[in-house]
């Protein structure tokens, strides 16, 4: 267990029981006693960027199209559910801040603008924690976004995000300069673990809904979970004891 990190971090902002991805969610898991949050973060038509998953607009809004081929006016003016909006990158990281939560910051490049989203995501995640008593953490899918922020913002932490962990992992994470390592909870290998713990490097896992999992991933030795499920996991494990003890 590395001391920096929580166990656990809620999912796009409040997982499944907020609006995805809003600052509602992040008000939510917060209420709930979670310590840490993750989101995804790209770019508008306009380059501000904003809280979304997808790089479309039909499941998470009311609107249409691509994100990246919408302007700010465009998608500020959306449903982005519930009557909340599409939040923006600064709206989101004040929010952590005032908080006291670790943002897990995911660059979401749309295709094709993986350089340009790292530029920007990975200076801002600088100047918008600079100073902070709880740093952020960069994590993305794609290798070269997260080079990019190794040369732009050397001093936040960075994890490699895969959905199965590749062979050459090990070497990725060195010449990414990287902190951790996240991977779907499903396809974790024990190899895998024991690799990590031997080299130091912390294992996170998505997204973990069910308690007995999460009991089991924590007994194998992983450092820390993305759940939607906040009701059952706050806050941190209270939840889960007080559920094991009833049972």
């Amino acid at each position: 267990m590395h001391d920096s990190l929580p166990r656990w971090f809620a999912h796009r902002g409040g997982g499944s029981l907020a609006p995805e991805n809003t600052l509602a969610g992040i008000h939510l898991a917060a209420s709930l006693g979670f310590r840490a949050v993750e989101f995804d973060v790209m770019l508008s038509r306009d380059g501000t960027p904003i809280l979304i998953h997808d790089e479309t607009l039909e499941r998470t809004t009311n609107g249409v199209g691509q994100v990246c081929e919408s302007t700010d006016a465009q998608l500020f003016s959306l449903n982005a559910g519930h009557g909340e909006r599409i939040p923006r990158f600064s709206e989101a990281a004040a929010l952590c801040r005032q908080y006291g939560l670790l943002a897990n910051v995911e660059i979401k490049p749309a295709s094709g603008h993986e350089i340009r989203t790292a530029e920007i995501v990975a200076s801002l995640t600088a100047e918008y924690w600079h100073g902070a008593d709880v740093p952020p953490l960069l994590s993305s899918f794609s290798l070269d976004a997260l080079a990019v922020a190794r040369d732009v913002a050397p001093q936040i932490r960075r994890g490699v995000l895969y959905e199965s962990v590749p062979a050459g992992w090990l070497e990725d994470i060195r010449y990414l300069q990287a902190f951790s390592l996240h991977c779907d909870a499903v396809q974790l290998t024990d190899a895998t673990l024991a690799d990590c713990r031997q080299q130091g490097v912390p294992v996170l896992c998505y997204t973990v809904n069910v308690p007995e999992m999460a009991e089991m991933l924590f007994r194998r030795g992983v450092s820390a979970l993305f759940t939607d499920r906040l009701d059952l996991f706050s806050p941190e494990t209270t939840a889960y004891k007080s559920l094991q003890s009833d049972g």
